[in-house]
């Protein structure tokens, strides 16, 4: 079986409980393409399946690495290959599942990622020029170098931006024009699951609420406990960031919740820049619409295909 099905679409819309459902009427397994889920010991600020589902369907790419580790997007792809030559080779279906852009088309679309390790000093450098106020110097100077880069970066990542410098100041040669693409052979259907912003602002808003119950703080100070300091790539995702500033009296819990809200209804904001409606690729379903057999459908059909 070479057969690959991507869920994809924003945060919030439903793409796991869905995948949850698809598998198991399938025989399939679940490759996570959520680059927060790979961290271990943060489960509720990444909205991880629960255990019991992780024992119903096989996940993969899901706890791998330590939230103090660098883990590239490099690393990702070939993990995932490897996790979905595994589930074809025992004759299941893979399903890639997750609203991180680049995990889910460094895939699909087979992403030739520059091979340029890390250069701790010079990212130091950088990250120390944007923390001063330079990150607008830093986006002008990839715009310079590299326009082609900056035009898909946000000029908010600062990560991406100062990785896109670190690889021309290795390699001089710009950034974008090394991520050559080679489809992999699998044959792909890709569903989609969108909503009107509204209602996914509205289930935003109660995840977050449900993650602040279920121990969203706790679950921060365990992570500061075991020694994970706020500078860490994990540490300054959604929800940790923001609770690390309500722990260190920079924001009551009311406005770092709210902040958590905010930035989230961003973050589906820039995921549709990823996963676009208009993109011929993408069988989109509507979920205000939609119901299971509408998805069905398409599905079975490929699978006899």
């Amino acid at each position: 079986m070479n057969r690959l099905l991507a869920i994809v679409g924003p945060t919030g819309v439903g793409k796991s409980n869905l995948a949850l459902r698809l598998a198991q009427t399938f025989d399939g397994e679940i490759v996570s393409a959520d680059s927060r889920q790979i961290y271990r010991y943060m489960d509720i600020g990444t909205a991880k399946p629960s255990p019991e589902e992780r024992a119903l369907v096989t996940h993969h790419l899901i706890d791998i690495a330590s939230p103090d580790e660098d883990f590239s997007l490099a690393q990702y792809q070939r993990l995932a290959y490897r996790a979905i030559e595994d589930i074809q080779r025992r004759n299941k279906l893979a399903l890639v599942v997750g609203g991180s852009g680049q995990y889910v088309w460094s895939v699909l679309e087979g992403w030739g990622i520059p091979q340029v390790a890390p250069d701790p000093e010079f990212r130091q450098s950088l990250e120390e020029k944007a923390a001063s106020g330079g990150e607008d110097e830093l986006y002008e100077e990839l715009t310079s170098v590299d326009p082609v880069a900056a035009q898909r970066i946000d000029p908010r990542n600062v990560r991406r931006t100062i990785r896109a410098l670190e690889v021309y100041s290795e390699t001089e040669t710009p950034f974008s024009r090394l991520q050559r693409k080679e489809a992999p052979p699998f044959n792909t259907l890709i569903i989609g699951l969108t909503a009107d912003r509204e209602e996914l602002y509205r289930r935003i808003d109660l995840r977050v609420d449900e993650m602040i119950e279920r121990g969203l703080v706790d679950e921060v100070k365990r992570l500061v406990n075991r020694g994970f300091n706020f500078n860490l790539t994990a540490m300054s995702g959604i929800g940790y960031k923001q609770i690390g500033m309500f722990l260190r009296g920079e924001l009551i819990l009311a406005g770092a919740i709210q902040q958590i809200k905010f930035e989230t209804h961003r973050l589906v904001r820039q995921q549709y820049t990823w996963f676009r409606l208009q993109d011929d690729r993408i069988k989109w379903f509507d979920i205000q619409r939609t119901v299971d057999s509408q998805i069905m459908a398409p599905l079975s059909r490929f699978m006899r295909e």
